[in-house]
């Protein structure tokens, strides 16, 4: 039996990396993208914040969540002093909240322990909450023009293709190989240009599927372009078994067609979306029917009866089952810090998951139609 291959693959490629950042500057200068929202005043907190959206997001997803964003909290100040229910209204949607909570912890450090400003160091930007080496990289280079390579995915995957990096790029040996090759290709010069331009380059003509080989300067100097083996670089992860988890939602509802609310509770800020406001929920429906009589007094059910939501997370499928009840007019549930009624109709600026979201406005368009 031939072994699994764990380690980088080298292949030779027909360009070195001398001729990589001269390539891909040139390429730049007509085909990158330049009127990015955040590339406007590229200030550190700029950057930052548009680096942590930015990561499993595309750009064009990004842009309107960072106006909106960078309109609430134009400085890093303002960051830290909001309340964190405001900073997870403003990313509701984007999905994987512990960003918006590691941006409020950084805003937070940065406040009380640089005056407000990003340290020169990297290893103390990697140090920060929420901020790895790559995204440490990207805010100094982008903002300052210092000379610190990136390896976000699109620069892994356009390093893997070029110099035939085979290999699982979660592995120790081949993420240091693609380190190196970044550490290498990046130029002492123009920094800023080259870094915003190897992720112009991964997002735009290197894609992931269908990736455009004709239009990339690196031509056919590419190991995976001329060798046919887009497909296979970078290598793919090991995937496990996907699981599956099913939980009962119970829909507590009160007031009138005009004045309805939803009883929210507020995560804990460890397991899923953690920090957010959502109806409670229960591994089974015993138990939630349990918790409606003890906590909502003999409430009734209510119609009409509300489908499963499924959501994927990136590890598991969720599918919840909503329980709606139908709360008595004299039953009186004392809001704080961690519950609250939710009024369809004027709804307060709290985080809320994204299907959570998604049932809500499903609720009020039931209202507009009765």
């Amino acid at each position: 039996m031939i072994p699994a291959v764990t380690g980088p693959v080298r292949q030779t490629p027909d360009i070195d990396e001398r001729q990589f950042a001269p390539r891909l500057l040139a390429w730049f200068e007509t085909e990158g993208r330049k009127g990015l929202p955040w590339q406007q005043n590229p200030s550190a907190y700029r950057v930052w914040v548009s680096e942590v959206m930015l990561q499993q997001t595309q750009v064009a997803a990004v842009v309107p969540y960072f106006n909106r964003f960078m309109q609430r909290f134009p400085t890093l100040q303002a960051l830290a002093q909001a309340p964190l229910d405001e900073v997870l209204h403003q990313w509701t949607g984007l999905g994987y909240y512990a960003r918006a909570r590691n941006l409020q912890a950084c805003a937070k450090v940065l406040m009380d322990c640089y005056g407000g400003e990003f340290p020169d160091q990297l290893d103390e930007v990697v140090a920060l909450p929420g901020i790895g080496r790559s995204t440490a990289g990207a805010i100094l280079s982008l903002s300052r023009g210092e000379r610190h390579p990136i390896l976000d995915g699109n620069a892994k995957r356009v390093l893997a293709r070029v110099f035939g990096i085979a290999g699982d790029p979660g592995t120790a040996a081949v993420l240091a190989e693609l380190w190196r090759r970044a550490e290498q290709c990046t130029p002492s010069a123009r920094v800023a240009a080259y870094t915003q331009a190897i992720m112009d380059l991964g997002a735009t003509v290197c894609r992931r599927s269908r990736p455009a080989c004709g239009a990339c300067p690196m031509g056919a100097g590419c190991v995976a372009a001329r060798d046919g083996k887009q497909q296979e670089l970078p290598g793919k992860r090991r995937k496990g078994v996907r699981a599956a988890r099913e939980s009962v939602l119970v829909i507590a509802e009160t007031g009138d067609h005009a004045s309805r609310a939803i009883l929210l509770e507020r995560r804990p800020n460890a397991g899923i979306w953690g920090g957010l406001w959502s109806p409670p929920q229960f591994d089974d429906e015993p138990a939630a029917r349990a918790w409606c009589e003890r906590e909502l007094h003999h409430p009734q059910a209510a119609l009409p009866a509300l489908p499963p939501i499924d959501h994927a997370f990136t590890h598991f499928d969720l599918r919840l089952h909503p329980l709606r009840m139908r709360c008595a007019a004299s039953m009186r549930v004392e809001e704080g810090q961690m519950r609250l009624w939710y009024r369809l109709s004027s709804p307060p600026q709290v985080g809320l998951p994204q299907p959570i979201r998604a049932l809500f406005e499903r609720l009020r368009s039931e209202l507009r139609v009765t």
